[in-house]
This record gives structure tokens, sequence and C-alpha cells, in this order.
């Protein structure tokens, strides 16, 4: 059993610096990384302006974004400005939040193979 417990205090004085158990590993610094961060990425390329799916993107993003606005708007302006006063004559508050979701719905469907 001699021998054991020799080889056990050789090795626990191999190292002149102990740490605490659970502290971090000897020698890491602030710099010291196991990878290379990549540099950052530009904004933009040049080449995304000269390319025809960059402006099919944006066109069928102007498009949704107004046909949205518009039929909402008029939803809107329908249930506001009905004369009458009758509940009866318009879609409602809740033919208001069907035209909004149900806009959201198809223009996405329509658009989110291209944007």
């Amino acid at each position: 059993m001699e021998g054991k417990e020799e080889d056990v205090r050789l090795g626990a004085n191999r190292y002149s610096e102990r740490q605490p158990i659970g502290t971090a590993a000897q020698g890491g610094g602030a710099d010291d990384k196991d990878y290379k961060e990549p540099p950052p990425a530009p904004l933009f390329e040049a080449e995304e302006l000269t390319s025809w799916s960059f402006y099919r993107a944006g066109i069928a993003e102007f498009l949704a974004t107004f046909l949205f606005l518009y039929i909402s708007v008029l939803t809107v302006m329908g249930v506001v400005g009905n004369p009458s006063g009758s509940k009866c004559g318009t879609v409602g508050i809740q033919g208001i939040a069907w035209s909004f979701g149900g806009m959201i719905f198809v223009l996405v469907y329509c658009t989110a193979g291209i944007s």
C-alpha cells in the first residue's frame, strides 16, 4: 500500500499552482479561444441589387402590404361610415377581425414562396 500512497503524493505535487475544485482551468485568458470568429457580415452585397429575385420580393411585399391596408381600411370605413346606424347593415367588429385575419392568411399564402 505504501507504493500507491507515494504515487498519489507525487502526482498531487506535480503542478505548482493548484486550483480549488469547481473553478476554471489554468491558463485561460480572454484571447485564448478554440475557434476563430468570422468577420462581420456586410449589411448588403452589391450583387444582390442586380438580381431579379430581390426586386420580385420587394414588389410582392409592396403589393401585399397595399392590399392588406386597402381591404382593412375599407372594412373599417364600412362599419364606421354606416349612415343608418343599424348594426345589421354592416359586418360589425367581428367582421373587421375576420377581414384582418383573412387578409393576413391569404397574403402570406400568396407571397410566402416569393418573399
